[in-house]
């Protein structure tokens, strides 16, 4: 053990979880292991103790910071707390922070767990993760937060139901928001108390393991939401741990979290680094997860985020960037790739700090992906617009291509995007109730042709109706109505035509990929480009109509001549659209337009996008 607390004294100790928290010991009985370096004494009450904080005392490591000892009549299940008292002499009862299991809230110990016995059976999903998540492979994510997709559903129930759900819709990976222990469900997850310990809510760490295994059984990947920014202040939880601000900066300027009052973890101590890089990979290796999405990156990059002069404390070098979170973010994320190739390391940043998917041997911060907050909100944006103005707003839809290959994106449509007033997907459409649906389906079509992964949250694939409320289940009797059904239906053909279409997913982070063929028909509000395979050989048209009018005989310059088959129509019958369209084949006939040699005459729908693959005519006039 001295070696292993060597190391996590200096943050590498990266399976810090097989050292810390509760293991139980081959002669019997249960080691227990904390650091609380500022304590006075730490024991262990219990259960099995009467919640006696003389009973099980445990011996301090003055060299490490940390407390250990052996309880002989703690077994599995005991439910159990660190007394801790501090250098004043007043008495906390605290949550193990490296328990495997929690109680069901509202109540707070910590449970005796061995660490796990579950047997795998995802060999060939495992063998085939690093392959499948490729940045030049399609990464359709789904995102959900469990307690609300149905009601009252628990890991086992949700292992059948909404693992066969996602898999039908097409979608390559599911991302579930936090669950990690949390004591108020109002956070969605997003206030973590047991880092170490699947929510109870639904059942127990090991029916969330089968819920895992049932996605990779059927070829979907999964991804955690984590929350390495900030934590809550419950007097049970991390906060003021050993009486000290251990885990927390001690200076409120630093501290504290104004947006969400809560506590933002010191990155500059080691020990705090460690427990946080090693919990991401605990979720990876203990439940086989295939990412993190790590959450409010942006917050943790710059010390003055959402706050006043006055209220933040500048670098050493005057910089507002904090160097000790930047330089977490690049451990965690060389830690992950170094000890699980192949899994996916995603950001939520909002600003334009570089480098953010830039490898950390070129500077960068070394994730796979980071979320396209610019595409989405300008995306939004200009379909709020009524129709009729929106050939003076056309550029917020093109300015995402700009900057489209700087990083590597993903678009989101996220939970984000449909609470606090902010209304539905549907509902953030403009116009009558035909539009509304027409315009949705618009979004989805915009979503999988602009270059970049992409994320949808649940209940946008059936055009709910209402915001997304925590505590209800989403309004699955819409799918009772044509509209509704149609707008899923569309979703899962979307997901489809991405798998079957190389040029739809080799090239998302690449330019070579995109081809512009007319962004700059704003009087008609029509958008047009090429996407490209990696090979050049294989190739999609995308037109956009974003008026209600019907555009017969537009003219789309392509770069070959032949038959093009049109693969995706929103405004198709199946969709409950008004079916108006092209009879699946359009013919290009020579006449230079756009810069290249041929021409498509086409049909454009209203409020609709339209695709069509290229022949496979190795006499493009694209240059090769």
């Amino acid at each position: 053990m001295k070696d292993d607390l060597y190391l996590f004294n200096h943050g590498r100790l990266v399976r810090a979880w097989k050292v810390f928290g509760s293991h139980p010991e081959p002669g019997g009985g249960t080691r227990f292991t904390v650091w609380a370096p500022y304590a006075r004494s730490v024991s262990v009450i219990g259960s099995f103790n009467d919640w006696n904080d003389g009973a099980d005392a445990l011996e301090f490591r003055p060299d490490h910071g940390v407390w250990t000892g052996v309880v002989g009549h703690a077994t599995d299940g005991a439910v159990y707390k660190y007394r801790i008292v501090d250098s004043h002499g007043k008495a906390r009862d605290k949550t193990d922070p490296f328990a495997f299991r929690m109680e069901v809230r509202p109540k707070t110990a910590s449970l005796v767990a061995p660490l796990s016995d579950y047997t795998w059976s995802d060999e060939p999903w495992m063998a085939m993760r690093a392959a499948r998540q490729r940045a030049d492979r399609p990464i359709r994510i789904y995102e959900v937060h469990l307690g609300s997709w149905r009601r009252e559903r628990s890991y086992e129930q949700l292992r059948h139901e909404l693992a066969d759900y996602v898999a039908s819709m097409g979608f390559t990976h599911v991302e579930f928001l936090p669950v990690m222990e949390h004591p108020y469900d109002p956070s969605w997850g997003y206030q973590v108390c047991g880092y170490y310990a699947p929510t109870s809510r639904y059942g127990t760490p090991n029916d969330l393991r089968a819920l895992v295994e049932a996605f990779h059984q059927r070829g979907v990947g999964v991804i955690l939401d984590w929350v390495p920014a900030h934590f809550p202040r419950d007097e049970h939880g991390l906060a003021r741990f050993d009486g000290t601000h251990l885990y927390e900066h001690e200076d409120p300027r630093r501290g504290e979290h104004r947006d969400w009052d809560t506590l933002i973890f010191n990155y500059e101590r080691p020990e705090v680094r460690n427990f946080l890089v090693s919990n991401a990979l605990y979720w990876i290796e203990e439940f086989h997860c295939d990412g993190i999405r790590v959450d409010a990156v942006a917050s943790m990059l710059y010390r003055d985020y959402s706050r006043e002069d006055g209220e933040w404390v500048a670098d050493d070098d005057g910089s507002n960037e904090d160097r000790a979170a930047i330089a977490f973010l690049r451990d965690l994320n060389d830690t992950l790739h170094k000890q699980a190739p192949g899994v996916l390391t995603i950001a939520e940043e909002s600003t334009d700090f570089p480098g953010v998917s830039r490898p950390t041997a070129e500077g960068g911060l070394g994730f796979d992906l980071k979320w396209n907050m610019g595409w989405m909100h300008d995306s939004l944006a200009f379909l709020k617009e009524d129709p009729v103005h929106r050939c003076h707003h056309q550029s917020r839809l093109t300015f995402a291509l700009y900057y489209a290959f700087r990083e590597k994106y993903l678009s989101p449509l996220s939970h984000d995007e449909v609470v606090h007033m902010k209304g539905s997907l549907l509902n953030k459409m403009p116009g009558d109730a035909w539009q509304k649906f027409a315009n949705l389906r618009l979004l989805h079509a915009w979503q999988v042709a602009h270059p970049g992964k992409t994320l949808l949250f649940m209940g946008g694939e059936i055009a709910q109706k209402g915001e997304w409320n925590h505590a209800t289940s989403l309004e699955w009797g819409v799918l009772n109505d044509k509209h509704h059904a149609g707008m899923r239906l569309l979703v899962g053909d979307l997901n489809r035509t991405v798998d079957d279409h190389p040029a739809l997913y080799e090239l998302d982070h690449e330019n070579e990929g995109f081809e512009w063929i007319d962004f700059d028909d704003a009087e008609q509000s029509v958008i047009t480009f090429l996407r490209w395979s990696r090979d050049q050989q294989q190739g999609v048209v995308w037109a956009f109509n974003f008026t209600p009018v019907v555009r017969d005989g537009y003219e789309i310059g392509v770069p070959r001549a032949g038959t093009y088959t049109e693969i995706v129509n929103t405004d198709a019958k199946a969709y409950a659209g008004s079916d108006i369209g092209n009879l699946g084949n359009v013919e290009a006939k020579k006449d230079p337009r756009h810069g290249h040699a041929y021409t498509l005459t086409v049909v454009l729908p209203p409020l609709a996008a339209v695709a069509f693959r290229l022949p496979d005519d190795a006499g493009s006039d694209r240059p090769a």
